[in-house]
């Protein structure tokens, strides 16, 4: 707990340990009336981290970005078969 005198004065380090993932609770007058602490996702979006943090999933091994083709139109009612064969050559 911190009180507003201390956050005042040392609001830069706060915000880091917030920025962080550390919460501080601020106090005014010996009594706990707000709490400093990183951003949360949306109410019902999971960060990646925090799936990881939970064992949930596997961290993935390439931190490198995937480069993916553009996508091909494809007239509805196409067989998938015959559409590869025509872009394939």
């Amino acid at each position: 707990m911190v009180g507003i005198r201390e956050l005042r004065t040392d609001l830069a380090t706060y915000l880091r340990r917030a920025g962080a993932g550390q919460r501080v609770v601020v106090s005014v007058g010996g009594r706990a009336v707000a709490q400093l602490g990183p951003i949360e996702a949306e109410q019902g979006q999971t960060v990646l981290a925090d799936l990881v943090a939970a064992g949930a999933v596997v961290p993935p091994r390439r931190t490198d970005a995937v480069r993916l083709a553009p996508p091909v139109p494809v007239w509805s009612g196409v067989r998938l078969d015959r559409a590869l064969k025509e872009l394939r050559g």
